[in-house]
């Protein structure tokens, strides 16, 4: 005797079921998917910690093991190598720049809040401070990588062109150079301003390293246009002081 074939009310009851299963094992993929990046980001709180405490070569896996409040066999399921962490901290940094090819005219203002901003999470993100470090540690290792440098005068040196060829930075002036330059006063200011003062004065010298620089590279009829402690807007979103010399700034 042939069975007889599911009818309609079978077919959408397996149908519902096979649904319902779909459904639960994309629930449970999502939930560990989540559970695995809080436990990624709490490597790096603690890497972050360890490395800004004690750099690269005065922390072990110990260290961030304790810090980030997970198991070994969990940071080397999401990281390799102590090297691991350290470069994907000093790759962080550049969150702080992400937003700079959307804006509609970057300039010379750009760069100048740029400074401010990489300043403020100096001062205020424990995992910016460590790539920093790191960085300047990489940066001094019998092989240098002048990657993060280089990145950093790239992204300088895209706002400088346009704000040259618009005048408002003297028309003689090698953009490439003048990144280059920033770059490394920026490197050097912050790492003084952390020696002495734990980066407490980090914006006035910032302030201070435009102030100076500005009557030298762009027009004297064009000066009043950038606010060298950082545009009115960007000090707000910093929560910092409206600077007295703040000026609405071109670019």
């Amino acid at each position: 005797m042939q069975a007889a074939s599911p009818g309609p009310y079978e077919n959408r009851r397996s149908g519902a079921a096979a649904r319902l299963r779909a459904a639960g094992v994309a629930y449970v993929a999502r939930a560990r998917q989540e559970r695995a990046e809080i436990t990624r980001q709490a490597i790096l709180d603690g890497a972050a910690k360890a490395f800004d405490s004690s750099g690269f070569g005065g922390t072990s896996l110990s260290d961030v093991v304790r810090h980030a409040g997970v198991t070994k066999g969990a940071l080397y399921f999401h990281f390799r190598s102590k090297e691991a962490l350290a470069r994907t901290l000093m790759d962080e940094q550049f969150q702080v720049s992400a937003d700079v090819p959307a804006v509609e005219d970057p300039g010379l203002q750009t760069v100048i809040d740029l400074s401010h901003q990489m300043a403020h999470g100096l001062r205020t993100n424990v995992r910016i401070r460590a790539g920093i470090r790191l960085v300047i540690e990489f940066g001094s290792f019998t092989n240098p990588d002048p990657a993060p440098y280089d990145a950093w005068i790239d992204t300088v040196r895209s706002c400088l062109a346009p704000a040259r060829e618009r005048g408002d930075l003297l028309p003689s002036l090698d953009v490439s150079d003048l990144a280059t330059c920033l770059v490394g006063s920026f490197t050097g200011i912050q790492v003084t301003s952390h020696v002495r003062t734990g980066r407490n004065d980090l914006h006035d010298r910032i302030t201070d390293l435009w102030t100076f620089l500005l009557p030298g590279i762009v027009p004297a009829d064009r000066i009043p246009l950038f606010a060298a402690a950082g545009s009115p807007a960007l000090r707000a979103e910093l929560g910092l002081a409206v600077a007295e010399s703040s000026v609405v700034a071109a670019g």
